[in-house]
């Protein structure tokens, strides 16, 4: 007998449990089998389909060590292949362009060849958008697909846009018959309905979801985890993997004994926030945490208070930094100064700073992210 779980608490897993499989239940690989490997990437003008080519030659490049090539196959959007460029360049990715040619399936034809010679053994070719579907883009794409052969077709939609997303992609893949979905601009829970509703007409995997510019924003696509923050449960797993990517153990553990010595100064803050803002968007981290989620979905979190809170930290002296006891009138005025804050401000952050220390340390002994939450969340915006 389940005598340790309440009726509620049943309910809940039984949702949760049907929310994931209705999403897939299981997390779906990309498939990037071949030499080179082509992925052909698809959607509308405004998904953020480019932006995705480029985050997703990042994650095959770091997470897959793989070496990947991007193709730049929209001729029509002005500025389309700077764009790539650009994105290309701040990852460290080959861009393959022929801005003069105006043919995009000789395009990706010859970046195939290239790519080959060029010892890249994955190719992803981003094609062109419209504003809407119609028969002149499927046909170019349809034919791009024919002429490549790609090992994996994925589609790229804004979840921004609700109904409209699930008959898009219906659309797309009557004529592509894409192997996976790709959800942009998911900064949020009540979004998830996309996932749902997606997956049910065109019974295609999601394989990512991308959040924000930022190119390591990407993320496998998880329906259990997607099933948790749409019930409010937070996803704590996706929130260690991420800091796991930030994570130093020597440096966590130097901190741990500084926080139980009630020793944490402004020099470790600093050190937080740089890794806090490596890690993504504030509110969708803390979102993460169980419980916190809705403690927080009123909370209005500036992230620019992370520069106001750096460029006070940096106006201190190292005497300050390592010593937060020391601060007198005159230093403060002089942070203020300095920072281009007022002496009130600054104030306020020595004050939320005292009880965060205190809090840290208290947490040391007993836990609680909701209470973490409440004191970034202090530090960083207001109700």
């Amino acid at each position: 007998m389940l005598t340790a779980v309440s009726p509620g608490q049943l309910m809940v897993k039984i949702v949760q449990d049907e929310l994931a499989a209705l999403m897939g239940g299981e997390q779906t690989d990309i498939n990037i089998k071949g030499t080179p490997a082509i992925i052909l990437i698809a959607g509308l003008q405004g998904s953020g389909k480019t932006t995705f080519s480029a985050k997703l030659a990042n994650y095959v490049k770091s997470k897959l060590g793989r070496n990947p090539m991007i193709v730049a196959c929209d001729i029509y959007r002005p500025a389309a292949i700077t764009q790539l460029q650009v994105l290309g360049e701040q990852i460290g990715v080959h861009v393959y362009a022929d801005p003069e040619n105006k043919d995009a399936v000789d395009i990706a034809k010859k970046a195939i060849n290239y790519a080959k010679m060029n010892n890249h053994n994955v190719v992803i070719v981003d094609t062109a958008g419209r504003l809407a579907v119609d028969e002149a883009m499927m046909d170019e794409i349809a034919k791009i697909k024919a002429a490549l052969n790609p090992s994996e077709t994925l589609f790229v939609v804004d979840s921004m846009t609700g109904q409209d997303a699930v008959n898009t992609a219906k659309a797309f893949n009557d004529r592509l018959n894409f192997d996976g979905v790709v959800l942009t601009k998911l900064d949020g829970d009540t979004r998830g309905g996309a996932a749902l509703s997606i997956k049910y007409i065109v019974q295609k995997p999601i394989k990512f979801v991308s959040r924000g510019e930022k190119m390591d924003t990407l993320e496998l696509f998880y329906p259990d985890r997607m099933a948790q923050r749409i019930l409010g449960m937070g996803d704590i797993v996706s929130f260690v993997e991420k800091a796991q990517e930030q994570f130093d153990q020597e440096k966590a553990d130097e901190l741990q004994r500084k926080i139980r010595k009630n020793q944490f100064d402004f020099e470790d803050f600093l050190q937080q926030l740089k890794q806090i803002k490596k890690m993504g968007n504030m509110k969708d981290l803390l979102g993460m945490i169980p419980g916190v989620g809705k403690q927080i979905k009123d909370m209005d979190i500036d992230e620019k208070q992370f520069s106001k809170l750096e460029a006070m930290i940096l106006s201190m002296t190292p005497e300050e930094r390592g010593n937060p006891d020391v601060m007198t009138g005159s230093r403060r005025q002089r942070i203020a100064a300095g920072s281009g804050s007022t002496i009130q401000d600054v104030n306020q952050f020595m004050k939320q700073f005292e009880e965060m220390r205190k809090m840290m340390k208290m947490m040391n002994k007993m836990g609680g992210g909701a209470k973490a939450a409440r004191a970034l969340g202090g530090m960083m915006g207001k109700r």
